[in-house]
């Protein structure tokens, strides 16, 4: 029987994945380790919390000495590592968060799985789970590729970059059986409202200004997180030892364009004269190292392990808005942090 870690589980992506993987792998063990920061919530995962293969581990990867322990106590066979801080703007504001938890936390695990697995390498399998901010910024033509050099511009990209190069280290140094991914923007179902789209979805909803970086001109490509949970479990499955896939949705957007998609479909939703919500757009100043273009090739991905976009965004976005729509006690109960109490009164009170 598998013993999965999946770290940053009860984050967006990561919650998406834990749920995959419970409900498609009932021989395995899910282990889900979440620091539960403000981005942290198991209400995203409250449909599969009782199911006999789904475990909860409140850690925090900074801490090298729990990490070695929780590797030796379960005997981990996988490693599925998503946790990070993941928000620009909180880089900004404070980089060393960023570089204890992105870097200084990723090597933590590295190190504990490469003490327990020292024995049995060719058996167990650490997934790194990136993005594709590592490579900087493209102008209007051209996409990343996974031998695309490096060129981060933010201190969160820096931090991520980083342990890349941490997690190729050791499968290069000390034959730790790694493969990685970067992916574009994700979007869809519990994403912490500090995010583009559930920030908009959130502000529309409440009549207040949508502000715009710049002229909004800057363009990325975005995956429904779905899709995304889709890729992680065929690279994690299929993937080649030491090698990296990039994971993208083929749906380049600019930031303006996608906004003014989200006005037309929210004033349809929510009963309101088409173009109410256009007049919530607030131009603000942009982003210090703001990238201008994002834009992934998944061929390999796509070639190799035959994984592909089922969504396009057009139709991503529909269900995202009628997800939060429908679940407006969500979007309330992590704004206002009433989802601590949850976890207070669901693990820590048993």
């Amino acid at each position: 029987m598998k013993k999965i870690l999946i770290t940053g589980g009860a984050g967006f992506i990561g919650s998406h994945v834990v749920r995959l993987f419970v409900n498609n792998y009932p021989d395995y063990q899910i282990f889900n380790l979440d620091k539960l920061t403000y981005a942290g919530n198991l209400f995203n995962l409250k449909d599969v919390e009782n199911k006999p293969n789904y475990h909860f581990l409140k850690a925090d990867i900074v801490d090298g000495e729990k990490m070695f322990e929780l590797f030796a106590a379960h005997q981990f066979d996988g490693v599925i590592h998503l946790a990070a801080e993941s928000h620009v703007d909180r880089s900004i504001s404070n980089p060393m968060e960023f570089v204890m938890t992105n870097v200084i936390g990723t090597v933590n695990l590295l190190n504990a799985a490469r003490h327990q697995w020292k024995d049995a390498m060719e058996s167990k399998r650490f997934y790194h789970v990136s993005t594709d901010e590592v490579y900087g910024s493209l102008g209007e033509t051209g996409y990343f590729y996974e031998n695309t050099a490096y060129d981060p511009h933010s201190p969160y990209s820096a931090s991520k970059a980083s342990s890349d190069h941490f997690v190729r280290a050791y499968h290069d140094t000390f034959g730790l059986p790694v493969v990685l991914s970067n992916c574009s923007n994700n979007y869809g179902p519990n994403q912490f409202p500090e995010k583009l789209i559930p920030l908009f979805i959130n502000n529309i909803r409440h009549n207040k200004p949508l502000p715009v970086y710049g002229k909004g001109e800057n363009v990325r490509d975005w995956l429904y997180v779905v899709d995304h949970a889709r890729a992680i479990d065929v690279i994690f499955h299929r993937g080649k030892t030491g090698q990296t896939y990039n994971i993208g949705g083929h749906n380049e957007w600019k930031n303006i364009d996608l906004i003014k998609v989200m006005c037309r479909v929210m004033d349809e939703k929510l009963g309101r004269t088409l173009g109410t919500s256009e007049q919530l757009i607030t131009y603000v100043k942009d982003r210090a190292g703001h990238d201008l273009r994002y834009a992934i090739d998944s061929g390999k991905l796509q070639r190799e392990l035959g994984w592909v976009p089922s969504l396009q965004f057009e139709e991503g976005i529909r269900l995202t808005i009628e997800w939060y729509l429908q679940n407006q006690q969500w979007l309330d109960e992590v704004t206002s942090g009433n989802y601590l109490k949850y976890y207070e009164q669901q693990y820590v009170n048993r």
